[in-house]
């Protein structure tokens, strides 16, 4: 698919400085740009590329003075960060763009479907399922019974969903990602022998949450597991049974939140980070990588640490951790002194 600059300029509302019939049809970094190619630059870090770049058509700030030649056409925009990323969503629209149900597949006949439903081969749709507007099913993957998904979803290849589950519109769940699975609940007897608790609950997934690949969220006990509208969830982490995740909160990949643990709206938590369970972390929490949570975090803390403290305290902190050594034969030194 080729589109000239002239019409990349009409969808990020820009301006071109060269040819608007130059046609781009991939997309490239500014240091690897080749004739056909579009890119953008945005990091003043970068800007000496734009002037070797081989690039079609290089995105730019409308602030943007070039010191010497480019060969590249320039479309111009307020922000070319923002521009590009605008330009790459309409590029996976056009991309995911399929419909049609492919053979061999199953649909129960009590599931109900929207228009344009795109259905890959090899996947299951389970009984009383209900599917919006929109949606792109890839292959292999499963839909269990009674579960509901709105309007412009997307479920990548081998994701799975299990009964029960609610998604709203416009969720991207990604390869390998289960949703609804059972959460971790066993007890123990008298012989220290584990008995399963059966998990009866359900997940809730509200709008615009993004679920990253190999990432599970857990059914709840009873009641629900709970991600609210905004969400953004990197790949591979754990979220347990009847946790509550709210809006706008983000989460980098590896974390780890255990069972009834509620994290509050607009977090930032860092890659590896382990959450306890049945904790209470309040609204714009920041924690940083590796960190170890096993309290209550009240709003706006910045912690890091294992066990976690005030991010400010664990800088000043690590300054001595990194020197305890020196520190040590310092110490052992004056005692000498001391003594004599």
């Amino acid at each position: 698919m080729k589109f000239t600059a002239a019409q990349i300029a009409g969808i990020l509302e820009g301006t071109v400085e060269g040819d608007p019939e130059v046609e781009v049809s991939k997309l490239a970094k500014i240091e690897e740009g080749v004739p056909g190619s579009l890119t953008f630059l945005a990091n003043p870090k970068y800007a000496s590329f734009i002037y070797s770049t081989n690039a079609s058509i290089t995105i730019v700030n409308s602030d943007f003075v070039a010191e010497s030649d480019i060969k590249t056409t320039l479309i111009r925009v307020e922000d070319a960060y923002k521009s590009f990323s605008k330009l790459l969503e309409y590029y996976n629209q056009v991309k995911l763009n399929k419909t049609g149900i492919e053979q061999p597949c199953f649909i129960s006949d009590t599931a109900k479907y929207g228009d344009s439903l795109y259905l890959g081969a090899f996947s299951y749709i389970g009984e009383n399922v209900i599917i919006g507007n929109n949606v792109k099913i890839y292959p292999n993957v499963y839909v269990g019974d009674n579960v509901t998904i709105g309007d412009n979803c997307v479920l990548f290849a081998g994701s799975k969903v299990y009964s029960d589950s609610v998604i709203g519109n416009t969720v991207y769940i990604h390869s390998g990602a289960i949703v609804g699975a059972d959460g971790f609940g066993f007890t123990p007897n008298d012989k220290g022998e584990y008995s399963k608790v059966p998990q009866t609950g359900n997940v809730i997934i509200a709008d615009h949450v993004d679920i990253g690949a190999g990432t599970t969220i857990d059914r709840a006990t009873l009641g629900s597991t709970v991600i609210h509208e905004g969400v953004k969830l990197d790949n591979q982490i754990q979220i347990a049974h009847n946790v509550e995740i709210g809006a706008h909160t983000a989460i980098a990949a590896q974390t780890g939140v255990a069972g009834s643990t509620k994290i509050g709206k607009h977090c930032l938590i860092g890659g590896q980070v382990g959450i306890a369970g049945h904790l209470t972390i309040g609204d714009r929490v920041r924690i940083q990588a590796q960190s170890g949570i096993g309290r209550n975090i009240k709003d706006d803390e910045t912690l890091q640490g294992s066990p976690s403290f005030n991010y400010a305290d664990w800088n000043r902190s690590y300054v001595y951790f990194k020197n305890l050594p020196k520190i040590a034969k310092a110490v052992n030194k004056l005692e000498k002194q001391i003594k004599k």
